[in-house]
């Protein structure tokens, strides 16, 4: 398993608070500055990478000399859009000096369960990624509530995983990994260097002894676990460890490995086979009928003959042949009208008869599942 964490070609590196921040005085830039210098080495190697990045709130209290951080929510709310522009700042000028772009995304989990603004921001960092730029997460703090009280970009980073199709998600933290007790407190504490994502037994261990468990790994154990549902593995590990991530694409056994069960596209189809209700239907032609079962490829509406129903942007519809038979479902790039308008035309066509340049794709070959 450590060897096909080595050849994953797309990952999702998450960066906790307690690794950002310098002990309560703002951000660790010179830790910054040599994670990105690691990441730039995975992306000249031909990884993919998004970064997820806590930090924001913890800047905003160093910037505004804030005593301590606020338990209300608007003042969380402000502390993390002054430290926002000072997280940022700092991997924009870190990336920089390795003559790559960074770009900022902020992400509520509503934009995650939202089938339009998933699409959206799929595209969005699938796109960034495919121009060899560094997308940056980091959840909306300033208008998220729930989730900025629970600090929650472990789980952020999980549906980001999903999201990309991520291979594997990184989990950077103060600790080597998960223990079966805290080291700390028990000497006869065990390391678990890998077992399933799924194992019920590894909630046993984040929920014993201090806050080791309950405020750090028990999240963290709980993301991997969503993050397996979409096929990714996660690797917890400590971010303080010289050349930590080029060791992992380097195949060593570094940190806890919780594998996924199954690989990530083959568990995301069977996620939107599971999950997600019809909202309309498209009769094919014989053609687009064939490349789908037979090429795998993506649906273009040059082999749509008909579309009915009535669905959005985001939502799912079935794929039949001119019998009447389901072919595929998946998740619809564009509405109804638009569909109309654009079946049996080429993809070359679709900016004149829109009036934009949208997807290639009616159905992009990730977002269906073959029935």
């Amino acid at each position: 398993m450590r060897e096909k964490i080595s050849g994953a070609k797309r990952w999702v590196v998450k960066v906790g608070s307690s690794l950002v921040t310098n002990n309560g005085l703002g951000l660790d830039k010179e830790a910054i500055a040599h994670w990105a210098e690691q990441l730039v080495n995975l992306q000249q190697q031909g990884i993919q990478f998004v970064l997820v990045s806590s930090g924001a709130v913890a800047e905003g209290v160093s910037r505004l000399e804030l005593s301590s951080r606020p338990k209300e929510i608007h003042l969380q709310q402000a502390a993390a859009a002054v430290g926002q522009m000072g997280l940022v700042q700092a991997y924009e000028s870190c990336f920089m000096r390795q003559n790559v772009h960074a770009a900022q995304i902020l992400l509520s989990h509503e934009d995650l369960s939202d089938r339009t603004r998933y699409l959206n921001a799929r595209s969005t960092l699938s796109t960034l990624l495919d121009m060899g730029v560094v997308p940056v997460v980091n959840e909306n703090d300033t208008v998220a509530t729930a989730e900025l009280c629970f600090g929650d970009n472990d789980t952020l980073a999980a549906l980001v995983a999903n999201l990309i199709n991520a291979d594997v998600m990184v989990v950077l933290t103060d600790q080597d990994g998960l223990y079966n007790a805290d080291p700390r407190l028990d000497k006869e504490a065990q390391f678990i260097e890998s077992a399933s994502a799924h194992d019920p037994q590894l909630m046993e261990y984040a929920g014993k002894g201090s806050s080791l468990g309950r405020g750090g790994m028990f999240t963290k154990i709980s993301a991997a676990k969503l993050a397996a549902r979409s096929g990714t593995s996660t690797v917890i590990t400590n971010g303080k460890v010289d050349d930590v991530l080029l060791s992992l694409a380097a195949g060593e056994a570094v940190g806890t490995l919780l594998e996924a069960d199954s690989e990530p596209v083959a568990a995301r189809k069977q996620w939107l086979a599971g999950q997600l209700s019809l909202k309309g239907t498209l009769i094919l032609d014989a053609g687009a009928v064939k490349v789908l079962q037979e090429s795998g490829k993506s649906l273009l509406a040059v082999g749509i003959k008909q579309a009915t129903g009535k669905f959005s942007r985001g939502d799912v519809v079935a794929c039949v042949d001119e019998d009447g038979r389901e072919i595929a479902r998946g998740l619809v790039n564009y509405d109804l009208g638009e569909v109309q308008t654009l079946m049996g035309q080429s993809s070359g066509k679709i900016s004149e008869l829109l009036g934009y340049a949208g997807e290639e794709e009616i159905i992009h070959r990730d977002n269906m599942i073959l029935s």
